[in-house]
């Protein structure tokens, strides 16, 4: 029987060694290299690359270098730390994918591919890092570009296409997640402006963006209305949430307002109803399901580059006939996801895509990377559980990407909506037989 020592007792001597930080992985682990040294990418088995414009691959390639370069040797340690790594911001603003297909303020005027693959490519390295930037990007932007008036575009756009100032989005509420358009946070008219009363809850970005854009009930209209609130606004505060298990890079925060005064003039003019938030959430839907198209690119770009690496029984693990088999089926799941993905962008570029086309991509394309990250896990057995080799950190990081922007189920809810014309969301009150 080993006895483990007693911690309580205040004389009890831990061993000189006790204190010591972990050794790296590359010398604790020699055999294969960790995810800091990003593995080239061997998941475009189908060539989807050629399906591109020069100047999408243009973006995809820069993005990449960027992410390889920049974030892959440092966001296990923030992963681990759950903080965000402020000082590469300028870096990310050097991309000039800030904006995404937003057209003039300064904004880079991509196509929807090419901010799609944009976002993958974050995603491939980084899901934290792609969050970031699409709250910031295809959410926050995209509201002030497409629903406030041409004051508010000048204002704030140019600036947040710098990434000199950062947005976050907030329509989520501790009460109603899937349920958004109950929201119960309130905007009452008064002299010169609004008073808002309310809390949000799960907001990316909150604890240390510029601008929040808030949506909110107009107490005289009871129609939902969108506001732009400034840092620091008096009556303000925002609290970071913690103890997360995946996307834990990305700053998530509880808003709480308590008289928060917003001048006429940050009022979104385009948002008198829930459904104008529709108007971003086409665009954001399809950014978001290329998320997991990039994480799961990456892992499957890990797991190839492992496999090869790692020796047991004597022949690398891809000479065996059960990883090859599961190595296959993830590149299989991906080439279909990015198909979807890719006929997604192609249907909203002219004007075909529907809420329930967005939706089965984005549900339909989660499944899919949920499962490749499983199968990942596994081929990287023990090193499976190490954020160091990536499929960890991914494996965690695809459940909160399977969840928001709609959940798995609420999504094939919109769109079993549309191809049978019956609304399933709520309850149907049924009388008794007796």
């Amino acid at each position: 029987m080993v006895s483990r020592p007693n911690l309580d007792n205040a004389n009890m001597k831990m061993p000189s060694y006790f204190n010591f930080p972990a050794l790296d992985v590359s010398v604790a682990f020699p055999q294969a290299t960790p995810a800091s040294t990003f593995p080239p990418c061997a998941s475009d088995y189908f060539h989807f690359n050629d399906l591109l414009k020069p100047e999408e691959q243009a973006v995809r390639n820069r993005v990449r270098e960027c992410m390889e370069k920049e974030i892959a040797p440092i966001m296990t340690e923030y992963w681990e730390k759950a903080e965000f790594p402020f000082h590469v911001i300028p870096k990310f603003a050097a991309l000039r994918i800030a904006g995404g297909t937003i057209k003039g303020y300064g904004c880079p005027d991509l196509s929807i591919a090419g901010s799609a693959v944009a976002a993958a490519e974050v995603a491939r390295v980084d899901a934290s890092c792609s969050t970031f930037f699409l709250v910031h990007s295809s959410l926050a932007m995209l509201t002030i570009a497409l629903c406030g008036s041409e004051a508010q575009k000048q204002k704030y756009l140019p600036s947040l296409a710098q990434m000199k100032t950062i947005a976050c989005w907030a329509l989520t509420e501790p009460d109603y997640g899937s349920d958004a358009s109950a929201l119960k946070t309130t905007a009452t008219k008064v002299e010169g402006g609004w008073i808002l009363d309310g809390q949000k809850r799960w907001i990316g970005n909150s604890t240390f963006a510029d601008l929040l854009v808030i949506f909110a009930r107009n107490m005289t209209t009871n129609q939902i209305n969108g506001y732009i609130v400034k840092k620091d606004a008096p009556g303000l505060t925002v609290t970071k949430m913690e103890n997360k298990i995946g996307l834990r890079i990305v700053q998530n925060g509880d808003i709480v307002m308590g008289k928060v005064f917003v001048p006429d003039d940050d009022r979104l003019e385009g948002v008198n109803s829930f459904q104008d938030t529709n108007k971003v959430l086409a665009v954001s839907r399809v950014m978001v399901a290329w998320q997991p198209i990039g994480l799961s690119m990456g892992i499957y770009d890990m797991c190839h580059r492992y496999l090869k690496e790692r020796k047991q029984f004597g022949a690398p693990l891809a000479a065996f006939q059960i990883s090859q088999q599961k190595l296959v089926q993830m590149l299989g799941n991906i080439q279909a996801m990015i198909l979807v993905g890719w006929r997604l962008c192609k249907l909203y570029e002219s004007g075909k895509m529907t809420p329930g086309h967005a939706s089965l991509g984005k549900s339909w394309i989660t499944l899919r990377a949920r499962e490749t990250a499983a199968l990942g896990r596994e081929l990287l057995g023990g090193n499976g559980i190490l954020a160091d080799f990536l499929v960890a950190k991914a494996f965690c990081d695809i459940e909160p990407i399977y969840t928001f922007e709609g959940t798995y189920d609420i999504n094939t809810l919109v769109t079993g909506r549309e191809i049978t014309g019956f609304a399933s969301f709520k309850p149907v009150a049924q009388k008794s037989r007796l």
